[in-house]
């Protein structure tokens, strides 16, 4: 061992052998942290997380009280989710889950809500109401097991759910504000990005909105889908900005009811949509869309689609 006045040429201290760390994390993304990272909404999909629902379905005896729209059939959810799963996997994509180590919330499955990514590593929600509470924990310890990096956990009294955040392109992401992210979240969540070098352009949604992400769906670099008389005004400012072209979804009864506007992109022009929504789908093909589906009638009564299930963890060109 060293004589202490001989510390400080020890590496330890400084000295001789020390080296110091000067790549960027999102340089040691892929080396030293596990695969992650996206900067837009709809470079080619390659991983997700999910939750397998479970065991807690199996206690949901009040629909509303959980957050739901009507009762339930556990079996038939899992059946559809496997389905959704295998739909993911045929195309080319890495799926993880969260695997809670005890008995999660009912809401667990709608992963979208709990995190999003940016380019360095993800940033992990707070739902918005009690009955979801704690959610979060069992995301936040998956990525940790896939070498994710967290790079803020929402906290104080700031609530913040992922589905409210929507990637415009590398530089600029929108959040919503409303039932679901509240100021002091969406503050939270600006900070972060600014770190980044990303602009947070904050809009308001209106009453009855659940999400953003219900609102506006972007299918390509210059193409977005949002709900006629619901997307908040600056969305679309900020859209048309950005080089989109705005298109209307066609069947306001098909989203509610059948969550055709509730898919998620696997790549430009090329999405996962539920089945049963002929009028949506003809639409988006009109529009050059490669439409995927897959069944989620029962998935749906829990009051989500696709998009709600699925945390994007990945997408080439981040």
């Amino acid at each position: 061992m060293p004589k202490p006045d001989d510390l400080a040429t020890a590496s330890a201290y400084g000295g001789s052998g020390w080296e110091p760390r000067t790549r960027s994390l999102q340089e040691e993304i892929g080396s030293l942290w596990g695969p992650c990272g996206i900067a837009s909404g709809w470079g080619p999909l390659t991983s997700i997380l999910l939750h397998r629902p479970g065991p807690e379905l199996e206690n949901v005896e009040e629909p509303g009280e959980a957050l739901m729209l009507a009762p339930l059939e556990p079996g038939a959810i899992r059946e559809q989710h496997d389905r959704m799963a295998e739909a993911y996997r045929a195309a080319g994509v890495s799926v993880h889950y969260v695997e809670p180590a005890e008995l999660p919330p009912p809401n667990q499955m709608f992963c979208a809500d709990l995190m999003v990514m940016t380019p360095s590593g993800a940033i992990v929600g707070r739902p918005a109401s009690p009955v979801r509470a704690g959610e979060e924990r069992w995301v936040a310890r998956r990525l940790g097991d896939l070498g994710i990096p967290i790079l803020r956990t929402v906290a104080g009294t700031g609530v913040f759910e992922g589905a409210d955040a929507l990637w415009l392109d590398q530089d600029a992401v929108l959040v919503g504000r409303g039932l679901r992210t509240n100021e002091e979240g969406a503050a939270q969540v600006e900070a972060t990005l600014a770190e980044l070098g990303v602009q947070t352009i904050l809009v308001d949604l209106p009453h009855g909105s659940m999400h953003l992400m219900g609102e506006i769906r972007i299918v390509d670099r210059d193409l977005a889908f949002v709900r006629r008389g619901r997307c908040p005004w600056r969305a679309v400012q900020a859209l048309e900005r950005h080089g989109f072209r705005i298109r209307f979804f066609p069947s306001e009864e098909e989203a509610r009811r059948g969550m055709a506007h509730n898919f998620v992109v696997l790549g430009p022009r090329r999405i996962l949509m539920p089945a049963g929504s002929p009028r949506s789908q003809a639409a988006y093909e009109g529009e050059g869309v490669e439409c995927l589906t897959v069944p989620l009638d029962h998935i749906a009564r829990a009051a989500g689609g696709i998009g709600c299930l699925t945390a994007v963890l990945a997408r080439d060109g981040a």
